[in-house]
């Protein structure tokens, strides 16, 4: 057995285990329950920096091991909320979307610049947008079509109201980019090769 092999998917896998434990830790901060089941949280930062810093591949991974611990029941979305039943609830479309987001924002991520720090904290906000916003809120929004049996006018419009918060989240996801990419400059932002 090689070990350099062996040593980078120890690596990979306590990566995979630091972020998904990394949504539970964000899951403590209280949730804004909203009257429409859907609550603003801060772990679609989680999503976002899981896909930039990680990739695709071991942000999704990271994500679908966060979500099969709530599908066990362990309470660890926001609200100490968990179990299957959650995802049968509203907000169910940006739950699953959680993993695909993480995978989009880290494709996206690893195929724009990051040379430097600054061009790494653009970047991660490029792929924040349209990984952890746009294809994670598209996803949410089909949820509450189909869960919540609203018209998708309606669904869209109830949606507009995580677009400002999540826009801050992409900002915070940048800081961390730039902040790693200057700390730690062999960091292979989005899984990289």
């Amino acid at each position: 057995m090689n070990p350099s092999l062996n040593r980078h998917g120890a690596q990979s896998l306590s990566m995979v285990a630091l972020f998904a434990a990394l949504m539970a830790v964000m899951g403590l901060i209280p949730k804004i329950d909203l009257p429409f089941g859907v609550p603003i949280t801060l772990q679609s930062l989680g999503v976002m920096l899981a896909g930039c810093l990680l990739g695709a591949r071991r942000g999704l991974q990271a994500m679908a091991l966060f979500l099969l611990a709530v599908a066990a029941g362990l309470p660890l979305l926001s609200g100490g909320r968990g179990g299957l039943g959650v995802f049968m609830a509203p907000s169910a479309g940006y739950l699953v979307g959680y993993a695909f987001a993480a995978g989009v924002t880290g494709a996206l991520m690893a195929r724009l610049p990051a040379g430097t720090p600054l061009r790494a904290a653009v970047s991660a906000f490029a792929a924040s947008v349209l990984g952890g916003l746009v294809f994670l809120h598209a996803l949410g929004i089909a949820g509450l079509v189909a869960l919540a049996q609203m018209p998708l006018r309606q669904a869209f419009m109830v949606d507009l109201a995580f677009v400002p918060g999540d826009l801050v989240k992409c900002v915070l996801c940048a800081l961390v980019v730039h902040t790693v990419a200057k700390a730690l400059p062999d960091w292979r932002m989005g899984g990289r090769a």
